[in-house]
């Protein structure tokens, strides 16, 4: 694919601005390096109504592929994959999310603090921050799922990753009606808990959430309106990974009261917050549950932006 050979002119600009300093994907995607350690990569990647080289972010295999190419290269993670229909995280605002995280527990990249013990609530079939935080800062991280098969996907890429074994392992949540309890052992202590929760309320709400998606995705290529009438999960996303009852807002107050009842086992519990709404009602049950510190950390990526609270009670 001779595209793929042109001068560092066939570069995707910078368009990621507003991504953490320390953020590796601040100058856009290099997409002939990713392909030549990624070759899967190379059928997806043309260039677009622009001139410069990308990939169709509606094509779910597309994007799963540049997330293997992307952790291949820059994270040393080997063979990354999930199952069909799971959630494929966005890369660049996952690792922003851990960097700030690292800004928070006064953590500096180039030196690796195995002392630091991150979980992560509902790590998923792709298990995309403890992965980012092993490989980047050299933390040890504990990822839970309420979901078996999930889990047993990230035991794979932890199995293809023998520098995984020690610093990440794997918990199943067996109560559906509990976050932290039956997570978080007796005696033990986290420096930070991160979180991606369940944003929808539906099956039909997040289908809703894919049309407005790629209706902007097919905007930004000059199109009208996405080809499609049954909409794609092009980012994908299992039942407990995009919906749950009460959606994102009812997620968010369980998970903060339960974080009081284990206060003295993790120095800082976080959460990304999708919607702007969700916010002050999430701050207002902090405070009156008695945390001495919150902080609301803003995240953009392009024209997106993204909230992630955090709050202590140590």
């Amino acid at each position: 694919m001779n595209t793929l050979h042109r001068s560092e002119n066939s570069r995707a600009k910078p368009v990621r601005k507003g991504l953490h300093p320390k953020n590796l994907h601040n100058q856009g995607y290099d997409f002939p390096a990713l392909v030549k350690s990624h070759p899967a990569l190379a059928p997806h990647v043309k260039p677009n109504a622009h001139g410069e080289l990308s990939i169709d972010f509606a094509d779910p295999l597309a994007v799963k592929t540049l997330n293997a190419a992307l952790l291949n290269r820059h994270y040393n993670i080997v063979d990354w994959d999930i199952p069909e229909g799971s959630l494929c995280p966005p890369i660049p605002s996952r690792a922003d999310y851990i960097h700030y995280m690292a800004d928070l527990l006064e953590c500096g990249l180039g030196h690796e603090r195995p002392s630091i013990k991150l979980l992560d609530i509902g790590t998923g079939a792709n298990g995309i921050y403890p992965l980012l935080a092993c490989q980047i800062y050299g933390w040890q991280c504990v990822g839970s799922d309420i979901n078996p098969q999930s889990l047993e996907n990230v035991a794979t890429i932890i199995t293809n990753n023998p520098k995984l074994k020690d610093r990440f392992t794997l918990r199943t949540q067996h109560d559906k009606n509990h976050i932290f309890e039956g997570i978080i052992q007796d005696e033990e202590f986290f420096d930070v808990s991160v979180c991606n929760p369940p944003f929808h309320a539906s099956l039909d709400e997040a289908l809703k959430g894919s049309q407005r998606k790629l209706n902007n995705l097919a905007r930004s290529r000059g199109e009208q309106k996405a080809k499609t009438n049954t909409p794609v999960l092009n980012f994908g996303g299992l039942e407990a990974e995009l919906w749950c009852k009460g959606g994102e807002q009812l997620f968010l107050k369980k998970l903060i009261r339960e974080s009081q009842v284990y206060s003295t086992q993790c120095r800082w519990f976080s959460s990304l917050v999708s919607k702007a709404d969700n916010v002050k009602p999430a701050k207002k049950l902090i405070r009156k549950l008695g945390a001495v510190d919150i902080r609301e950390i803003e995240m953009k990526q392009g024209k997106k932006v993204t909230r992630v609270l955090a709050w202590t009670f140590i």
